[in-house]
């Protein structure tokens, strides 16, 4: 017969209760601590606790922290969770007065997402520090590309001659503003929730801002009830590194696209190259692949955790807590290992002028200047200029020309729409539609020319510093108060 009266139900116990316990064990136990270590200190502080019950209960947290073998322990369902596994050690030490008094003026909901947001805010802290090395990565390599030239493609064909380091410019851009989305996500994560109790606070004279401080946290959370209801911090930040990770799926097609044999205008070097089990002759960028694949998991990853809190309760749940805290972490995981893999290979690749030649030639791709030139020089409207590049570029694709050779086409076409011969000669002809003086002219803020590009790069270094410099302050913030925690928990200990 099944015991029906006796917590847990050993199914309970199995499917939710020990997978929480194991998930506190990886991931809970440290943030736990300093907890157990910050309210003491604070209790002892404001008064709540008087000395020498303060003093035995840092004896007993110290004298726990150093025995408890934690990896070793298995879940049995004795002990709920590890929360109550540590108050039964406290309690077996000093007795359950003295042992419960810890527990003055706060909950397992304020505590528990305390202790979410301090995991959160160390992943949260390493990511960041991941994309600003790729950003680094990624702003070197387009300083060494700055002048080399590629080809630009809209709707999957050949548009414009650009260079590889505008174009990574332009990446570089989309994430250093993915970057600012993930920091700001990153402020709710310094905001300390502990105080708020269960609900409302508590009428025992805690110091909620002591609290904060010693946790490394900017500030309380305001709202108490929004302490244990509000999981914006948690909706915030998944869908923060959710854009990140879509906007580099989105380069990672591209270089899927550039080093197709019909492409060719990427090469990728042989140690990011697999090869063919049958097929001798072929060169696999299969790391491209993986990582389109695990970017497109870490979105997924980060939509199964904002989308569990879809039409819950405003209220302390379940949905927002272990499991979902847990499953979330995941992302981290194939995030962390997209942008190291990606600053890796992107710095490693090359640009094949002779493709890239060929492609310009084969798709006329500065013709765009041809018109623009006759428009400054010939004194033609732009429909007539646009005409006459247009059929000189038929003419041309039709003969199987570059566009450079065609300047008996251009002639045949100008005079055909104006009636008269070109002012242009041969060699005016040929600079017009060279692909380097293309990017030359683009010299626009925000173009690909030398001096807008110097500009730009300057400035996304100055970006990227100013974006480290705030990480590193946080990181030093959360340290400082790490050494003052210890030492405060330090002299409650007796002698």
């Amino acid at each position: 017969m099944i015991d029906t009266t006796s917590f847990p139900d050993p199914t309970y116990r199995d499917t939710v209760l020990a997978p929480l316990f194991d998930a506190a064990k990886a991931h809970y136990a440290g943030p736990v601590r300093a907890i157990n270590r910050a309210h003491l200190v604070m209790l002892a502080e404001v008064g709540i606790l008087p000395g020498a019950t303060a003093a035995a209960l840092a004896g007993a947290l110290a004298a726990i922290d150093a025995e408890l073998d934690l990896p070793a322990i298995t879940y049995t369902g004795e002990h709920e969770d590890y929360f109550f596994l540590v108050e039964a050690e406290l309690k077996r030490r000093l007795g359950a007065d003295v042992a419960g008094a810890l527990h003055t003026a706060r909950s397992r909901n304020d505590m528990d997402h305390t202790v979410f947001k301090m995991v959160l805010r160390g992943h949260a802290d390493r990511l960041q520090a991941q994309a600003l090395a790729l950003a680094g990565a990624l702003i070197a390599t387009a300083r060494r590309e700055r002048d080399t030239l590629i080809v630009a493609y809209t709707h999957g064909q050949p548009a414009q001659p650009t260079t590889f380091g505008h174009y990574l410019g332009a990446a570089i851009e989309v994430l250093l503003r993915d970057i600012v989305r993930l920091s700001a996500a990153r402020e709710a994560l310094d905001l300390c929730p502990m105080g708020a109790a269960a609900i409302t606070t508590s009428g025992f004279e805690i110091d909620r801002h002591r609290m904060a401080e010693l946790l490394g946290f900017a500030a309380p959370l305001r709202n108490s009830y929004g302490c244990i209801a509000s999981v914006d911090y948690v909706t915030g930040l998944y869908s923060a590194i959710k854009l990140m990770f879509l906007h580099l799926g989105r380069v990672v097609q591209d270089l899927q696209f550039w080093t197709a044999f019909e492409v060719g205008q990427l090469h990728v070097p042989d140690s990011f190259v697999q090869i063919s089990s049958i097929m001798p002759q072929k060169r696999n960028p299969v790391p491209i692949e993986h990582l389109r694949h695990l970017a497109s998991m870490t979105v997924g990853r980060c939509d199964a955790v904002v989308n569990t809190m879809h039409n819950t309760p405003f209220t302390d749940m379940n949905d927002s807590e272990g499991e979902v805290q847990v499953a979330g972490y995941a992302a981290f995981d194939s995030a962390a290992r997209v942008l190291s893999l990606l600053a890796a290979l992107i710095p490693a690749c090359s640009v094949r002028a002779d493709r890239v030649a060929a492609n310009m030639d084969a798709a006329c791709v500065t013709v765009t200047e041809l018109a623009d030139t006759l428009v400054r020089r010939e004194g033609l409207s732009f429909r007539q200029a646009h005409e006459v590049a247009a059929r000189t570029a038929r003419a041309v694709i039709a003969a199987g020309q570059p566009l450079g050779a065609g300047f008996a086409a251009f002639a045949e076409a100008f005079r055909a729409e104006t009636g008269r011969a070109p002012a242009l000669d041969a060699a005016a002809y040929a600079e017009a539609v060279s692909p380097a003086r293309f990017v030359a002219l683009r010299a626009r803020f925000g173009g690909p020319a030398p001096v807008p590009m110097e500009e730009a790069l300057a400035a996304y270094s100055g970006d990227a510093e100013a974006l480290a410099a705030s990480l590193a302050a946080r990181t030093a913030r959360i340290r400082a108060a790490e050494i003052a925690r210890d030492a405060a928990f330090a002299r409650l200990q007796p002698e």
